[in-house]
């Protein structure tokens, strides 16, 4: 009786053991993967604040070259102070939250988009070698941005899956781990602008 009470413990200890074990398996892999999520969404607002200096820059280049076009210049700044004031961390990464995002970072597009409108009124400024540097730093930004973020979804789509594969989602729904979202695709969402076609016109 005695020996069969042994071993019935040794073999719920030795359960317990399994179980902690894969417990601990589990949540540091999920933390390790949050907190790569966090990094990668850092590097995609990196870019994105590079972008929108980039093109404040631009604006001021435009506007002291031409003296005139001011108002583009305050269009610029009002939409980068947009962009700028949306910012997320991996915690807080919601469906809504990342719209949001998106919505002010189109709103940033748009500013450019009007910017070279501009641009393309004043050939001259493709002899300004201040503003060939920070077309071409503009150009390699909008292809970095396109490679953060695709980045970023990866390590989303990797972080899911953790937290919905057995057994590490009874873990993650323990420990409060929830799915995140990524970027949504849009039609050439996948390429990144080529400022170089609207400069070489």
């Amino acid at each position: 009786m005695k020996r069969t009470g042994i071993l019935t413990l040794a073999i719920i200890a030795f359960l317990g053991l399994i179980l902690f074990g894969t417990g601990c398996n589990a949540y540091n892999g999920l933390v390790d993967l949050d907190e790569e999520v966090s990094k990668s969404w850092k590097n995609v607002e990196a870019q994105y604040q590079r972008r929108a200096d980039l093109i404040k820059n631009l604006a001021e280049t435009v506007v002291k070259a031409t003296e005139s076009e001011k108002d583009i210049l305050s269009s610029v700044i009002e939409a980068r102070s947009r962009a700028t004031g949306v910012t997320l961390d991996g915690d807080n990464l919601t469906p809504d939250k990342i719209k949001q995002f998106e919505a002010a970072q189109q709103n940033m597009s748009g500013a450019l988009s009007r910017l070279m409108l501009v641009v393309e009124r004043y050939p001259n400024l493709k002899s300004i070698d201040q503003f060939n540097k920070l077309n071409d730093e503009l150009s390699g930004t909008e292809n970095r941005i396109s490679t953060a973020r695709i980045d970023f979804n990866e390590m989303v789509a990797k972080y899911n899956k953790k937290v919905r594969r057995f057994p590490s989602n009874i873990f993650a729904g323990m420990f409060g781990f929830e799915k995140k979202v990524g970027f949504e695709s849009k039609p050439g969402a996948d390429e990144a602008t080529d400022l170089g076609e609207i400069y070489n016109k």
